[in-house]
């Protein structure tokens, strides 16, 4: 027995369950987009975080990582327990084919399992939709919640996509904007300083030490 679960948000760094195998590629025909709410993670129902998901582009590909958990039906269980737990605000499991670097006419896999969300804010509560670039930076410059701020998630998904040298526009533009709205704020929190360099080794030696984090079921199911 064996399933593979792609990630593109905070599993690409972070996927806090057992997995045999990780593959870097990519899916055909959506785009990542900051267009979910997290009111437990990284945010509160008061003030909402804005999140990765899905949105079906023709053409557009999103890189990411595939994830492989083999051994039988217990390991499986285990492992999309924890997953539907972690990606609670996602309402939708969606089967996608998955391509290697390299090799994009044919898939590496087929039925590759993906978290994604209803465009729709009457259907979907945690849908949250586009908004413009300095409204979504604002919203995410200032929410927080148990497992840190939003910041940090959009921080930490630029450096893990340099990581595996496929970084994301939109990723890269949303993060310049937020810095932008820390430095205009003038409240005292410490703007993240553009750091040069072409190796991964390179940028995560500039890494801030990781925050002390008081619940720690909930980092390991930051989302």
């Amino acid at each position: 027995m064996v399933f593979w679960v792609f990630g593109y948000g905070s599993l690409v760094w972070n996927p806090g369950f057992e997995y045999d195998e990780k593959v870097i590629g990519f899916i055909k025909d959506y785009r990542r987009v900051f267009d979910l709410a997290c009111i437990d993670h990284r945010g509160t129902p008061e003030s909402p975080a804005r999140t990765c998901t899905l949105e079906n582009v023709e053409g557009a590909i999103c890189w990411g990582a595939a994830y492989c958990v083999r051994g039988g039906p217990e390991r499986e269980r285990l492992a999309m327990e924890y997953l539907e737990r972690r990606e609670c605000e996602y309402d939708k499991k969606t089967r996608v084919d998955f391509y290697k670097e390299g090799e994009p006419s044919e898939p590496a896999l087929t039925g590759v399992i993906v978290f994604t969300s209803t465009p729709d804010k009457v259907s979907n509560k945690y849908y949250l939709g586009p908004a413009p670039l300095e409204e979504m930076a604002r919203q995410i410059a200032t929410a927080h919640g148990p497992c840190g701020n939003n910041r940090d998630y959009l921080f930490s998904l630029e450096r893990a996509m340099f990581a595996i040298g496929h970084e994301d526009d939109t990723v890269i533009e949303l993060a310049k904007e937020v810095r932008r709205v820390l430095g205009a704020k003038g409240n005292g929190i410490p703007v993240e300083k553009k750091i040069s360099g072409s190796s991964p080794a390179a940028l995560k030696s500039h890494m801030p030490a990781l925050q002390l984090r008081s619940l720690q079921e909930a980092v390991l199911m930051d989302s």
